[in-house]
């Protein structure tokens, strides 16, 4: 049988588009293999990070402990621990570590006060030092009234708005309803909702603010304040103690630390300005920024380390760079 010419044209015209249709799909099929070779890869980084995390998690725990256990009547950082980045190498994991005493800060949570049955309250004297913060940090005395009202409203357990706060019926006629907490703050992200609040004065109040799982006064260590809070000794008594004499009185203060609060209010002179116990000369709690990199791959964790338990323990832990928080 003769197969004519056009007939074989046809015939290599079909081989050809077969040969090509081949090429697709094997082009498709290697590339699936990469990635999906790449993503096991990137799935193995990611395990191995967030192992590294959990063993600075460890380390951070015993570093701590090995801090606060020096003196059992103070917490003094001699070995110059807090705020310093320590580099941690780990096998193929690379972990960047940096500890801070968490109780420096203004405690969010401890705009309300909480009653035997569990309700939550507001607590004046936590609204006066937000408001102090506040002037500080030179947001105008009107905006930080409605803010300090609307954060106390926004944790506590009533409904009723204070005189420039706002509770669920400011919130539920927004263009996207939603309601107050009504409970402690778990992170201070959750402030970016409060009324009031702007990305401006959010970034501006972010480091000088935290959320402690208690509704306890900030408890400033004197020990552990470097000379960059002092507006958090201010905040306290804004009318005896000005930024600049609170940061001489940690810069002045003894190497060993104050033994009590006795020594800092003669050293300061103004017995009648910080509140009772609210400054204080042992530390509980702890904050840990964990950074872990695997190859090209990196795990950021926050973390805060309570040592008022044996063994510490963390209380909170979250993920997720600055940007997230």
């Amino acid at each position: 049988m003769t197969i004519r010419h056009t007939e074989r044209g046809a015939a290599l015209l079909s081989v050809l588009l077969l040969v090509a249709v081949m090429a697709v799909i094997a082009a498709v099929m290697l590339e699936r293999l990469n990635l999906a070779t790449r993503l096991a890869a990137n799935a193995q980084a990611m395990t191995q990070a967030r192992l590294a995390v959990a063993s600075a998690e460890t380390l951070a725990m015993a570093q701590v402990k090995t801090l606060v256990d020096a003196d059992p009547r103070v917490t003094v950082d001699r070995s110059g621990l807090l705020g310093r980045p320590l580099p941690l190498p780990l096998g193929q994991a690379t972990v960047e570590l940096r500890i801070e005493d968490s109780g420096n800060c203004f405690n969010v949570n401890s705009l309300v006060q909480q009653d035997a049955d569990g309700v939550l309250a507001l607590r004046p004297i936590a609204l006066d030092q937000l408001r102090a913060l506040l002037a500080t940090l030179a947001v105008p005395s009107a905006e930080a009234i409605h803010l300090s009202d609307a954060m106390a409203d926004w944790i506590d357990s009533d409904d009723s708005p204070a005189p420039n706060g706002a509770e669920d019926g400011w919130y539920r006629a927004q263009p996207v309803p939603y309601r107050t907490a009504g409970r402690l703050v778990v992170d201070v992200s959750e402030l970016r909702a409060v009324k009031g609040m702007t990305p401006q004065i959010y970034e501006r109040l972010r480091p000088w603010v935290c959320a402690l799982p208690s509704p306890e006064l900030s408890p400033l260590n004197i020990n552990t304040l470097r000379p960059d809070q002092a507006r958090l000794l201010t905040m306290l008594a804004p009318q005896a103690m000005s930024v600049d004499r609170a940061r001489a009185l940690i810069t002045g203060r003894p190497a060993q630390g104050y033994a009590d609060t006795a020594g800092l209010l003669q050293a300061s002179g103004s017995a009648g300005g910080l509140p009772p116990g609210q400054v204080q000369v042992r530390s509980r709690w702890f904050l840990l920024d964990a950074v872990a990199r695997v190859d090209r791959i990196s795990v950021q964790e926050r973390a805060l380390l309570d040592v008022g338990l044996s063994p510490p323990r963390i209380a909170a832990r979250s993920w997720g760079g600055a940007d997230s928080r």
